[in-house]
């Protein structure tokens, strides 16, 4: 299940419209209209987008009235990181071990 999930979120970060949704939004909320404001593109396409981060679980959404806010979900941030940092210390541990054959010749 986590492998499925890293691959939404990181589909959904492969984007730059959408990382830059997510930059935005690490520092609060704001509406969709605000969201769409730094780019040239319809309401529609803003929404797609939208759509592609809360299926990632990056984003959520509460609409009150005709208003939707977004706002970060900072757990998928956080397993995404658990990940990275997983891969990167098996790699710090195997250029060691390499490091450590070279010096040995």
């Amino acid at each position: 299940m986590l492998n499925y999930q890293l691959d939404r979120l990181f589909h959904a970060l492969a984007d730059a419209t959408r990382r830059a949704m997510v930059e935005r939004l690490c520092q609060g909320p704001a509406t969709v209209s605000e969201l769409k404001e730094p780019f040239a593109m319809s309401l529609p396409a803003v929404v797609q987008h939208l759509k592609v981060l809360e299926e990632a679980g990056l984003v959520t959404t509460s609409k009150q009235g005709r208003t939707r806010t977004c706002q970060i979900e900072p757990r998928a941030l956080r397993e995404a990181e658990r990940w990275l940092q997983h891969q990167r210390t098996e790699w710090e541990r195997k250029l060691d071990r390499l490091g450590e054959l070279l010096e040995e010749t």
